[in-house]
């Protein structure tokens, strides 16, 4: 089994579909990882060598931020934000959508389960 950056990779999967599993590569990164090792795109995981797997980590540790060190700066940014008293922050710090979406009546993954308030009636006509 092939891991990389601590990440185990999916043995019957795509190579290039088995880096997405990697915090930080999508798709593109992926197919353009593998066209740099020329590795053919229709591989898979268990079909790699030993040494197909350490230019693969090599490659990936060289020119990827991935992982803990992607996910570390990420929630710097957003500790920034929210220490900066910023629109996004408070959103940020308020668990809502931080980019402009409606939340009257969506937003229910950023907001969580529906609370029920106490008296409010449906009004009927």
């Amino acid at each position: 089994m092939a891991r990389i950056e601590g990440v185990d990779l999916p043995r019957n999967k795509l190579v290039w579909i088995a880096l997405t599993y990697i915090y930080g590569i999508g798709q593109t990164t992926a197919r353009e990882i593998v066209e740099t090792l020329g590795i053919d795109p229709t591989t898979r995981v268990t079909h790699l060598t030993d040494h197909q797997v350490a230019r693969l980590r090599e490659i990936i540790q060289t020119k990827c931020r991935v992982e803990g060190e992607l996910r570390k700066e990420v929630s710097q940014n957003i500790k920034r934000l929210i220490d900066m008293g910023s629109y996004r922050g408070s959103r940020h710090r308020r668990g809502l959508p931080a980019r402009g979406q409606r939340t009257h009546t969506n937003a229910r993954t950023r907001k969580g389960p529906r609370k029920t308030v106490a008296g409010k009636k449906i009004a009927t006509k």
